[in-house]
């Protein structure tokens, strides 16, 4: 395994940022073997343990079962549930110097003022730190992969810059292209050409490449012409229709919470993956997080966090939202004494829409989701042993309804060791907060927004 230096060494992070040393007792060998946890592989082929073993062979897994007998480093694991990363399938990661800036705000006050007033002054650097906070955060928080809906295409130097702050933190990403404030040097989408061949030209790194689109079927074909999937923010009525043509397999459709139901036909009907940022919605305004009707369409929605201007980083959040919501819902239903009101989501589905689906809907399922002999090894490690969960008699209730992010002890990244005994590996904490402070007293001030920490910064508010 790399250390500090094998990270940072002649990076953009290296000069900004520095690399902070590893802990003691960090596995250096190339074969770990998790022992002893409580293991919930997602693969029914595989099959979920109260305790076994799981063998990491440099990048991969290399086995899951009880008592494995290996030449390998072991890490003890008992007091521990080992499961697949977090996926997420939309965040705008660009935002990091944002955070919690708009905690009243509605969707009309983001569009105002984020991807207004904000974005219109951003300069590339912001966009590097912004993408290296908010996937360090993630990481910290068990999130193993995100989809960067990246919205910041003021220039290429913007799209390339938010592309290094996700290669510097080390996370798994899909970096979905997208359009910026307009202007001369915004090459949105033709650039997604340039992108393929010299950032994307792989599929065997932790980054891949999607469009972060609209409704334009011709910016679709742009996309479709360089293998990249396509994801969409559709939160209207009736758009779907003029874009039956040109649905497939390879969409995304976010938020979705007003779709006619001749939309969520169309949806089923061509293949396509929903993805719901439940909090948001009920937060800013979009509607009810659509779960239910999904479902109903044969749908398993995948579960994303959009913004950190309003909400937390973490996807216990986005689970225990969806578990409540859903079966308020349902139960609601049962009372009014509907016949046919849906089954309950039981905790352990929802952890299942929080990883398997999302590598599903990010188009990665074969690399990553679940704990499988051969897939990447990212996975997680919570801990059972900690006050706000012992004593654990539901290794999935605990999971969903009992821990938050202190419960994340140790995450691998494609085998990488990224957080380790509760802390960040090779990340100095102290410089990053410096620049990411310094970036958000430069979008404040550019913004002309007051400057204060006991009110909202933005007008109005």
């Amino acid at each position: 395994m790399h250390g500090a230096a094998g990270l940072c060494a002649g990076s953009l992070a290296s000069t900004l940022f520095g690399c902070g040393s590893r802990g003691a007792g960090v596995p250096v060998a190339e074969r770990v073997l998790l022992k002893g946890g409580a293991v919930i592989s997602m693969d029914p082929t595989v099959g979920d343990f109260e305790t076994a073993d799981v063998l990491i062979d440099r990048s991969v897994i290399a086995a899951i079962e009880p008592d494995i007998q290996a030449s390998a480093e072991v890490v003890d694991a008992s007091g521990m549930i080992v499961m697949p990363g977090f996926v997420d399938t939309h965040r705008h990661m660009w935002q990091g110097a944002l955070r919690n800036i708009l905690p009243n705000g509605l969707l009309s006050d983001y569009t105002r003022d984020i991807t207004g007033s904000a974005r219109d002054v951003f300069r590339p650097e912001d966009a590097f730190i912004g993408d290296l906070v908010i996937a360090l955060g993630a990481i910290n928080a068990g999130v193993t992969t995100c989809l960067d809906w990246s919205h910041i295409g003021n220039s290429p130097e913007h799209t390339d810059a938010a592309i290094e702050g996700l290669r510097e933190a080390g996370i798994r990403a899909v970096y979905a292209f997208g359009g910026g404030a307009p202007g001369p040097e915004n090459q949105y989408p033709q650039d997604i050409r340039r992108l393929r061949s010299e950032q994307f030209s792989s599929d065997d790194q932790l980054l891949t490449l999607a469009l972060a689109a609209g409704p334009n079927p011709a910016h679709w074909a742009v996309a479709r012409e360089v293998g990249a999937p396509i994801t969409i923010h559709m939160n209207g009525t009736g758009q779907l229709l003029a874009l039956a043509d040109a649905m497939g397999s390879d969409v995304t459709y976010i938020h979705v919470p007003n779709l006619l139901e001749q939309e969520w036909q169309l949806i089923a009907d061509t293949g396509g993956h929903v993805s719901i940022a439940a909090p948001i919605e009920m937060e800013m305004g979009h509607g009810i997080p659509p779960i239910q009707q999904a479902l109903d369409h044969g749908i398993r929605p995948s579960l994303s966090l959009d913004v950190e201007t309003e909400m937390p980083g973490d996807f216990f959040t986005q689970m225990r939202t969806v578990f409540t919501l859903q079966r308020m819902q349902a139960l609601a239903r049962e009372r009014a004494g509907d016949a046919n009101a849906p089954a309950l989501l039981t905790v352990r589905d929802v952890i299942e829409l929080a990883t398997i689906q999302g590598a599903i809907d990010n188009s990665l399922e074969s690399k990553i989701g679940t704990l499988t002999p051969g897939k990447q090894a990212d996975i997680i490690m919570l801990r059972m042993n900690a006050i706000n969960v012992m004593p654990v008699n539901n290794v999935y209730g605990a999971v969903v309804l009992g821990m938050d992010t202190s419960n994340v002890d140790t995450v691998f990244v494609g085998g990488q060791i990224k957080k380790w005994r509760g802390e960040l590996l090779d990340v100095d904490l102290d410089r990053i907060q410096r620049l990411v402070n310094e970036s958000r007293d430069y979008v404040v001030s550019a913004a002309g927004w007051p400057s204060t920490r006991l009110g909202d910064y933005l007008p109005g508010h």
